[in-house]
């Protein structure tokens, strides 16, 4: 049996011009990953990651913490988030104030659960996206290729909200609308972690920060 670590990618630049762009803090939680994977001895035989900037900035930090050889990352657009400026477009087409205080934070998120809604359904369609049953189709591709190819190997995927959320979802066979509480819940540099066999994937923990467990960690957890 193998284990498949999913990472969330460290805190981004919400709210900024360019949000794919890690932020000191993001930097600082994924080494803060790697050094606790390497103080547990913790090595990957295999690693996928989206091909966004965040993505692979998020890989970097981690494999500093690790400080030790690590695969090579084969690099899959299947775990590439939804843009979530054209999920909102889809449902809100006026323009939108950069999120600047805390209200403006709870509408853009307000909007965002209501565009994906709408896009799970299949009654908005985001300029520029895959249609949500070709994004699920692009997660299902990497958890399949992990199975085929890393049979009881130890695989780390780094990705973002909306690809490890989809993913637990068909590990759990929930209803697609289920995925939208569980993204907008997923932490900053957050550890899911699946057991796995030839023919199938199984839940062993979601969301979670064991390398912020620590005294001063707390003021480290993020969402956005």
């Amino acid at each position: 049996m193998g284990t498949l670590y999913l990472v969330r990618h460290g805190q981004a630049s919400f709210g900024a011009d360019d949000y794919d762009q890690l932020s000191a803090l993001g930097h600082d939680q994924c080494v803060k990953l790697g050094e606790y994977w390497r103080a547990r001895g913790l090595r990957f035989d295999a690693v996928l990651t989206g091909t966004l900037r965040r993505h692979a900035q998020s890989f970097a930090g981690i494999a500093e913490g690790l400080a030790d050889a690590t695969p090579a990352p084969l690099l899959w657009p299947g775990l590439n988030e939804y843009d979530s400026e054209a999920v909102i477009r889809a449902i809100h087409p006026a323009p939108l104030e950069r999120p600047g205080n805390p209200e403006m934070v709870r509408h853009h998120f307000r909007l965002l659960r209501q565009g994906l809604q709408a896009w799970m359904r299949g009654a908005a369609q985001p300029a520029g996206m895959p249609s949500y049953a070709e994004f699920s189709a692009g997660v299902a591709g990497a958890l399949n290729h992990v199975l085929e190819h890393h049979h009881g190997g130890q695989v780390l995927i780094v990705s973002s909200g909306g690809p490890i959320s989809t993913a637990v979802g068909q590990v759990l066979a929930t209803p697609a609308e289920t995925t939208i509480e569980l993204n907008l819940r997923i932490r900053n540099s957050s550890v899911t972690e699946f057991a796995f066999t030839p023919k199938r994937h199984m839940l062993v923990t979601y969301n979670t920060l064991p390398h912020l467990d620590f005294a001063e960690g707390a003021a480290m957890v993020t969402y956005a």
